[in-house]
């Protein structure tokens, strides 16, 4: 029995090695997002030979490996020949970064740039080849996005067309374009169009803006925020809010390519997935802020990012009275 015990635990560590190493040779240069797929699998052979008998862990976890293995061949990606995309933020930071990219790979690459004869667009110019064009397009602006369609569609002729703490605007804004693309999805694919959603962790861009940025933001804010909230919060607690800026531009990664590894896959295989959290942590706490119950989400917010925060004013002073107006 022993003996038997031992021969089949051999084989349940066995052919899922054997399967994940197959999966791993063949998509180990693929995107991040498999690389998620492959941690899961691996916690799931965990369990099962934690929890089932040895024969149905073999069978179970078999099953598996060659499910995924299945629906990661879709994942293969297709040449670039013939393929164009257009960038929107091609100035500066990740749309600067994947138009030049995108450029090395082969695209055809329309990149649109808020100034046209800004340095962000003649670097473009200067270091990309022949395939990438530059257009005038602020997304703000209906003529010069009607303007760009037009140059678009006639280079192209009939080759295709084109919660976190203190980001309430930022944060509220990415999930409606994210559930707006979750719809669009269903609604185009019966005409054979994909549309997918990239969720990207912490990268230093521009967003987080410059200092002289910053001292124009808060006099700003100090000029017109009414007397009664100014006093509540205080300007200490006000100004104190540039270290949220430093802190985010002291995390974020400097490295853009899980972003642009991603956009790749997503714009080059067969079947992309509908969502990718490339970056550190970014699917980790989607998943989390997803299956934890409310509170233990709050208060691994608050252990990550809210130690030794300022407080209002009138939250620091026990005894604080508004003065009356």
């Amino acid at each position: 029995m022993s003996t038997f015990f031992s021969d089949t635990a051999w084989i349940c560590l066995a052919v899922p090695t054997v399967l994940c190493g197959t999966v791993y040779c063949k998509y180990k240069k693929s995107s991040g997002q498999l690389w998620n797929w492959m941690v899961c699998l691996a916690g799931l052979c965990a369990v099962c030979l934690l929890i089932l008998s040895p024969f149905w862990g073999l069978i179970f976890l078999s099953l598996s490996c060659f499910l995924m293995y299945t629906y990661l061949s879709g994942q293969e990606l297709l040449p670039v020949d013939q393929k164009a995309v257009l960038v929107t933020g091609g100035d500066c930071g990740l749309g600067h970064a994947l138009c030049k990219y995108l450029d090395e790979l082969g695209f055809t690459v329309f990149a649109g740039v808020l100034n046209e004869n800004g340095p962000g667009a003649e670097e473009l110019r200067r270091t990309c080849s022949p395939r990438l064009s530059v257009l005038q397009m602020d997304v703000t602006k209906p003529v010069q996005i009607k303007d760009a369609y037009c140059k678009v569609a006639a280079m192209l002729q009939d080759r295709g067309g084109a919660p976190m703490a203190k980001l309430a605007s930022y944060g509220s804004s990415k999930a409606a374009v994210t559930m707006f693309s979750s719809v669009m999805r269903i609604e185009l694919s019966k005409w054979g169009i994909k549309v997918v959603s990239i969720q990207p962790g912490g990268f230093r861009t521009s967003i987080a803006g410059t200092s002289d940025k910053w001292e124009k933001l808060e006099k700003d804010i100090l000029d017109h925020l009414p007397a009664e909230v100014q006093e509540d919060y205080g300007q200490d607690y006000i100004l104190s809010q540039r270290n949220f800026l430093l802190f985010i531009n002291s995390e974020a990664s400097t490295d853009f390519s899980p972003v642009l590894r991603d956009i790749q896959h997503a714009i080059s295989a067969k079947s992309p997935f509908a969502y990718y959290t490339p970056g550190k942590g970014a699917y980790l706490w989607l998943c989390l802020a997803f299956y934890l119950p409310i509170g233990i989400y709050n208060y691994l917010i608050e252990r990550n990012f809210g130690k030794d925060k300022p407080m209002p004013r009138a939250l620091s002073m026990p005894n604080y009275k508004r003065k009356a107006t």
